[in-house]
């Protein structure tokens, strides 16, 4: 589920990102300490990716994502091209070899956003191009960078946070998870027993912990994972593909709800997350994600500075 092996070298230029685990946590910090400077000075990076494209394959619908790719490699120097399913439909009009093979000869990276993780490692393994995990539905790393970094922002230290998560144990909280244990924080994942997170990524995660000193606790109890702590994240209970089973998740995930109640059992400063989009009224109500607690639209941009400078180091000549 990592990158493949072939593109492993010293540093990240040419490397892949497909999950939260891939990069070294001192590269982790690296690519944050450059997106902090690519934030405060974006003039100083225009010609960064000068001549460099990007292909984006969309097999789900996007707005952070496409936008802050596309942006991103315009400040850069650079530029990219838009893939949907009516231009390839991946596995079916072509394989995903042949697009791989295909691209890798007139872009110089892909970001990759759809369903399957297989598919998004497939095309690393087949393609001498970077590939970038965009969204799939085991692993979002781009949005988990970001995350952090936003997080980082207000709490200087990251191993004296305790930060939360509170839903379904999905995507998001997979590769919050994975990178929040290789940079040595403490995190509470709160899941309902039948949603909670996938076992192979929970015992990576441990691994990790193990190793960098984190802390990383599941629990069913939402009330116990939120007290006094220094964020609280939630996301949809229902992602792309799940839509037949909103009725019961909405049943099941009642008592996750972030509102008032719940939010008050954290620090009185601390921050809310969201990746977005919310679904006001269910996962979160309006006087939360409205509040001035809530980071959520500064996670949003963040996605735009951190991409950046994942692309500087993955696609630079």
């Amino acid at each position: 589920m990592t990158t493949s092996n072939r593109k492993v070298s010293g540093g990240l230029k040419g490397r892949d990102l497909l999950s939260a685990d891939d990069f070294p946590a001192c590269d982790v910090k690296r690519i944050f300490a450059l997106a902090a400077l690519m934030k405060a000075r974006p003039e100083r990076f225009r010609k960064e990716l000068d001549g460099k494209i990007l292909a984006q394959l969309f097999e789900k619908p996007s707005l952070r994502t496409r936008t802050s790719f596309t942006v991103g490699m315009k400040q850069l120097g650079g530029d990219s091209l838009v893939l949907t399913p009516a231009d390839i439909n991946l596995g079916k009009r072509e394989s995903v070899y042949d697009v791989a093979k295909n691209l890798e000869r007139m872009v110089n990276g892909i970001m990759i956003r759809t369903f399957g993780h297989d598919i998004a490692v497939s095309m690393a393994e087949h393609s001498a191009i970077p590939v970038i995990n965009g969204l799939t539905d085991l692993e979002h790393p781009c949005q988990a960078f970001a995350d952090i970094f936003t997080v980082l922002e207000h709490r200087k230290n990251l191993a004296k946070a305790k930060l939360c998560y509170v839903g379904d144990g999905n995507n998001v909280a997979h590769s919050l998870m994975l990178l929040i244990a290789k940079l040595g924080g403490r995190f509470f994942v709160s899941t309902p027993r039948q949603y909670k997170p996938s076992e192979a990524i929970s015992r990576r995660a441990q691994e990790r912990a193990r190793e960098s000193g984190a802390e990383i606790v599941w629990t069913p109890d939402p009330a116990e994972a939120v007290r006094d702590a220094d964020m609280v994240y939630t996301d949809t209970w229902t992602s792309m593909g799940q839509e037949a089973e909103a009725r019961i998740r909405r049943r099941i995930f009642a008592p996750f709800r972030v509102n008032r109640r719940l939010f008050s059992r954290a620090k009185r400063d601390a921050l809310f997350m969201h990746c977005l989009p919310a679904h006001r009224g269910e996962e979160v109500t309006d006087e939360i994600i409205d509040s001035r607690n809530s980071v959520v639209f500064q996670q949003a941009e963040n996605r735009l500075h951190v991409q950046k400078a994942i692309l500087r180091e993955l696609m630079r000549a």
